[in-house]
């Protein structure tokens, strides 16, 4: 028997909890038990009040030029802020993933097309990553 591995000669190990969660709870007493169609169902209804409310609410045209505008960005900046991280953590070093975005936007710019863009920036990451 290994030392150490009960506290007293003659007296069963304490019983270990299982993994504690951010508030503090043991799985096995845990504020929502692991019911998946509960988390399911919840998900669900987050995203449809998300599609449904601002039809609901919002019954006439915004005519204010400002919202309009914002409202018009969205989708792009949405698509930036998920793109531009990724680009960066994807490669095995910071300063590849950085070349590789700075090639894209410089080749975007001469206004070359996807593929190309994609081809050289791989490219770059590839033969960055040999000698990093």
């Amino acid at each position: 028997m290994p030392a150490g591995m009960f506290a007293a000669k003659g007296k069963a190990p304490a019983r270990r909890q299982t993994s504690i969660g951010a508030a503090g709870y043991t799985q096995k007493e845990g504020f929502m038990e692991h019911n998946i169609y509960l988390y399911i169902f919840i998900m669900a209804g987050v995203s449809y009040l998300i599609r449904v409310l601002p039809l609901t609410l919002i019954r006439k045209d915004i005519s204010n030029r400002t919202i309009r505008s914002f409202l018009y960005y969205v989708p792009y900046v949405t698509l930036s802020v998920m793109t531009f991280p990724a680009i960066l953590e994807a490669t095995g070093s910071f300063y590849s993933g950085l070349a590789a975005l700075l090639v894209g936007i410089v080749l975007a710019w001469c206004k070359r097309g996807l593929f190309q863009v994609a081809v050289f920036s791989c490219l770059t990451v590839f033969i960055l990553e040999l000698f990093l």
